[in-house]
């Protein structure tokens, strides 16, 4: 599989050389994208394919590089043949401290919103258990239990169902991402 370093991405962007597309959600990319990314959620990968050029390379990138990984899979599988992963994403783009463009809007970072979301139901759990009745503590515990399990299998159910709620899906031009790299 072809990987790219971000000074690298940076370094093609700048030649004018593919097509950069920011495989995360619509809330995620407001929050913090590369100025000439182009949006496709990853989910979106199958429906929308053809609007990328397939003589040109295409650069995929989320935040940490695992779902760029798996959206260059499945552009190969749609006949893609130059799908170039850009290896740390976002976050590897923030560590080189190259620019950054943000919608005014955006809504808080994911991982920001299941902390709160996560906090505020376990104190509610916590709260519950002193004033109303003790088994109510199972609250709590299911949540830690989730938490747990996100860990581990390195995924967040709690991640992906705040990623449907109305104000992570702000509304999006008609085109999103138009911006394209020559």
């Amino acid at each position: 599989m072809s990987e790219c370093t971000v000074i690298g991405l940076k370094e093609k962007l700048e030649e004018g050389h593919g097509t950069l597309v920011d495989v995360r959600e619509f809330g995620e990319y407001a929050g913090g994208r590369v100025s000439d990314a182009r949006l496709m959620p990853l989910g979106d990968i199958e429906s929308r394919h053809k609007e990328l050029d397939h003589s040109k390379p295409i650069y995929v990138m989320c935040r940490t590089g695992r779902r760029s990984a798996e959206a260059q899979k499945k552009l190969r599988a749609l006949g893609f043949t130059n799908v170039i992963n850009v290896v740390g994403g976002m976050e590897a783009w923030k560590a080189e401290d190259l620019p950054v463009e943000r919608d005014e809007k955006a809504p808080w970072a994911i991982e920001r919103q299941v902390r709160f979301v996560a906090g505020l139901i376990v104190l509610t759990g916590v709260v519950l258990a002193a004033l109303v009745h003790p088994y109510l503590i199972g609250i709590s515990a299911f949540v830690a239990a989730g938490l747990v399990f996100s860990a581990v299998t390195d995924s967040c159910a709690m991640g992906m169902l705040l990623l449907k709620m109305p104000w992570n899906r702000v509304a999006r031009p008609e085109k999103p991402g138009v911006r394209q790299a020559g």
